[in-house]
Parts: C-alpha cells; sequence; structure tokens
C-alpha cells in the first residue's frame, strides 16, 4: 500500500487574513503535508464577495512557514501567459526552498472570464491551450533557453533563471475530469493527477479512462500519481457527527454525496476511508476541511487521524 499525503484547502472568502495566516502556521507545525487554494477571481457562493488572489496568497504564507507545501486547486491556464507562469513558479520555488504544488487546470468558470475581459473559447481550445502551456512551462524549468512555436503560444529562447529548487522539475499535476480530452492530456504530460470532489462518485471509471489514454500511448499509469480533492468531516463522537453532518451537506452540496465520497465519521471511520482510498491508488488527499477554521479540530485530525498513516 502507498503511503499518503494530507492536504487542506485554506478559506480565502468573506475572511480577513489573520486567520488565514494563523492556520496556515498551525498546519505547519501539525505536519499537514500542503496548503491550497482555488484560483477564482470571483467569490463561488456570491460572485461578488470578497475574495483574496491565490497566488499573492502562496507567495505571502510561503515566508512564514517552513516545512508545508503551498498549492493551487487549480491554476487557471488563462489567467497567466504561460511563459511568466512558469517564472513565478520558479520565483516561489526558491524562496520557499522547494515548496510549490504546481497545479494547472484548463478552467470553466465563464461568468469569471467574462467579467475580467478574459477570452472564452470552447472546451476542446482550452485543453489544447493547457496542452501547449504545461509543455512551454515544463521546457522553462529545464532547458538553458528553449524555443517553443505553438498554435497558441510560443517562445523564443526564453531563459528561465534561476530554475526551481525541486529537480528535475516540480512535479506537473493537472486537475480536472474530461474524459476525452483533459484525461488525455493528463496521460501524456501529468506527473500527477487530480481528481475534483465533484467527480469522486466516479473515481473508478474515470481512472480506467486515463489507465486506456496511458495504455493509448505507451505509458504506465503508474507513474503518475493521484491526489484527490475530498471533503472531510471528523467528529469527536455520533451525537457530534449528526449535528455537524447536515450543515456540511448544505455547505458542500455542490460536491455530491460527501457522506458516500468523502473523509466523514469518528477518527476510526475516517482512518476506514482513507485506507479505502489508498487501496484505490490515491496516495494524497486535499481536504476541504469542515472546522479549518477550528484549531481543535485541525489538532484532533492530526492527532486521532493523520498519526496513524
Amino acid at each position: 500500500m502507498v503511503g499518503v499525503e494530507f492536504g487542506i484547502v485554506l478559506r480565502q472568502e468573506k475572511i480577513d487574513f489573520k486567520p488565514i495566516r494563523e492556520t496556515a502556521q498551525l498546519c505547519d507545525e501539525l505536519g499537514y503535508h500542503s496548503l491550497w487554494f482555488y484560483d477564482h477571481l470571483l467569490g463561488m457562493g456570491s460572485i461578488d464577495s470578497d475574495i483574496f488572489e491565490a497566488w499573492t496568497l502562496m507567495s505571502a504564507l510561503s515566508t512564514i512557514t517552513s516545512r508545508v507545501k503551498i498549492g493551487t486547486l487549480v491554476l487557471c491556464n488563462s489567467f497567466r501567459h504561460p511563459p511568466l507562469l512558469a517564472k513565478m513558479v520558479s520565483t516561489l520555488d526558491n524562496i520557499s526552498n522547494g515548496r510549490v504544488e504546481f497545479a494547472i487546470g484548463a478552467g470553466w468558470f465563464e461568468r469569471e472570464y467574462r467579467a475580467y475581459g478574459y477570452p472564452f473559447p470552447d472546451t476542446v481550445t482550452r485543453i489544447e491551450q493547457l496542452k501547449e502551456a504545461v509543455e512551454i512551462i515544463k521546457a522553462l524549468w529545464t532547458e538553458e533557453k528553449p524555443t517553443f512555436k505553438g498554435k497558441y503560444y510560443s517562445i523564443e529562447e526564453a531563459y528561465c533563471n534561476p530554475k526551481p529548487v525541486q529537480k528535475p522539475h516540480p512535479p506537473i499535476i493537472i486537475g480536472g475530469s474530461g474524459e476525452k480530452h483533459l484525461l488525455r492530456v493528463v496521460a501524456e504530460l501529468a506527473d500527477e493527477w487530480n481528481c475534483p470532489a465533484s467527480s469522486a462518485s466516479e473515481f473508478d471509471r474515470k481512472k480506467r479512462i486515463l489507465k486506456s489514454h496511458c495504455d493509448a500511448i505507451g505509458r504506465d499509469i503508474g507513474d503518475i500519481s493521484i491526489s484527490e480533492q475530498t471533503v472531510c468531516v471528523v467528529a469527536k463522537s455520533k451525537a457530534e457527527l449528526e449535528e455537524k453532518l447536515p450543515k456540511a451537506k448544505k455547505r458542500y452540496s455542490f460536491f455530491g454525496d460527501i457522506e458516500k465520497t468523502g473523509i466523514v465519521g469518528t477518527p476510526d471511520e475516517c482512518i476506514k476511508r482513507i485506507r479505502e482510498k489508498m487501496d484505490k491508488g490515491v496516495s494524497k488527499l486535499i481536504m476541504f476541511f469542515y472546522d479549518v477554521l477550528k484549531p481543535d479540530y485541525l489538532r484532533f485530525f492530526a492527532k486521532e487521524v493523520m498519526s496513524a498513516f
């Protein structure tokens, strides 16, 4: 059985920076493996709500933490020109001493694109753009002065120095579950596939399709790590779980049946759920933690659940 890492999705909407900072420092202290934000410019629950931009938050938190990795679920490729993004990642990887989690996707929230003046091409085009972007970014991280001329992007003898601290480069995580095109790009280019929480109920089928794409290009699916976004509701007793669960279901309704797909229950039940996911090949859990702003519950999970692994 493979090992498993535990990541925490931090709040960035309708919140001040102070609790974000304090929660990040606590997660660093407790030994959580990674901290995550989503790369959106408009709020998800209400599009006019206060929301911090992900990359700026990551940069700030990298200077006040020392061990925990920091990433996004997932960077929207359309928001940043790929060569510039390569430089941004390399810079932050140096600042953080190799703690950047580089996760990227094709983008999907059309209302956000329109609001900020970004073109919103069709899905296939956005995935083709993602593929070119990843190829350019990898080349800039690993080659001295690469040149690339694609359909959407190009670079010419472009230096990206200093190179990232992580060698040969930060692992490339591609998030999404589109079966025909997105998972094909995962098979071709990714070091890790991130399965969205909204696709958790179809995990087995999505993994089979990813394997079929790998088989078609002669790649071993075992060479691709698998991370999964999931909702975590940990409770100290059955009574407490009965109190929390209806509220959690309402908060995370857009993820489907969290009682079925999430890490939900008392510590023993959570440990069982995690082992079931590990048996399916998941080696990293990125958790929408119900009590993320309650230090006692972050400590409780670390002591009673995470320590079992």
